[in-house]
């Protein structure tokens, strides 16, 4: 089979899923890290055919999309916010709202009061280490604290970290039962905040492959670790620190109210598609 005849078949293979321009798309990734032909030698190579077991893998990875394995999963990475990042069965696949949480967070921390080259980072909620380690690569100087429950999502973490060659101080630990002994200038999360009653609202697509650890609460309360994160501020966070929290977008004035006494500005601001996502403090 030529790279041009396989590009169809994978087309008609996965009309069901996925739009012509979304086959497309995936067709040019997977053959990229099979056949190692970037999108140019795949047009210019169009009628080249594929080793035999170019063919089987790349079959192999048909059969997998079939299921709604997420395609990042199939790759082993994906990229966010400019840098690409190792991923699997146990780290959730990087959202494009989370990306927003560090755009905003950046630009508050550039035009605080803080002294740039002497930050003390926490994030809540390590998974694959996308925020410790992007706010690491923007500020190096900072030193970056991360936990998370998950040894394996660890295990992903540090690997990303060693990736990037980016330092990270990882805790392995429950975070509900954990008490710091430093303070920090920010402390920012995408903790699990879907509740449970809200299960059969997900994909099956995502609740098959990716960690529940890591998307719903652990009890009834889906506001549980917002409301450890509120005591932990009070207690960890310096005077003038910053919160950046993502949040259940349905739950946005429930968990907004939680920041509202201890913060001299709290506010709760609406994602790109105009959802309550994300919680922002000033000590």
């Amino acid at each position: 089979m030529t790279i041009s005849a396989f590009k169809n078949y994978f087309k008609t293979e996965l009309s069901n899923l996925y739009t012509d321009s979304e086959s497309a798309f995936l067709s040019s990734i997977f053959i990229h890290k099979i056949v190692g032909f970037d999108s140019f030698q795949q047009r210019r190579f169009a009628d080249q055919e594929l080793l035999i077991d170019d063919e089987k893998q790349l079959r192999q990875i048909i059969s997998e999309l079939k299921t709604n394995k997420p395609y990042q999963q199939i790759l082993g990475e994906t990229d966010f916010y400019g840098m690409t990042f190792f991923v699997n069965e146990n780290v959730l696949i990087p959202r494009p709202e989370t990306e927003e949480l560090l755009e905003f967070a950046i630009k508050k921390i550039h035009h605080s009061a803080l002294t740039i080259d002497k930050l003390k980072i926490l994030d809540i909620g390590t998974g694959s280490g996308i925020i410790p380690l992007v706010l690491k690569k923007y500020f190096p100087q900072a030193e970056v604290t991360s936990i998370d429950f998950s040894e394996k999502a660890l295990e992903i973490a540090k690997k990303n970290a060693d990736f990037h060659q980016l330092e990270i101080n990882f805790i392995h630990n429950d975070y509900l039962n954990f008490d710091f002994n430093q303070n920090f200038d920010i402390i920012i999360s995408n903790p699990p905040y879907i509740g449970i009653e809200e299960e059969h609202e997900i994909a099956d697509s995502v609740k098959e492959f990716e960690p529940k650890m890591a998307l719903f609460s652990p009890t009834s309360d889906a506001l549980i670790f917002y409301r450890k994160i509120a005591e932990d501020s009070k207690k960890y966070l310096n005077k003038n620190g910053l919160l950046f929290l993502e949040i259940n977008q349905k739950l946005g004035p429930e968990t907004l109210e939680l920041y509202t006494n201890d913060f001299s500005e709290a506010l709760l601001i609406k994602d790109l598609s105009e959802n309550d996502r994300f919680i922002f403090g000033r000590k």
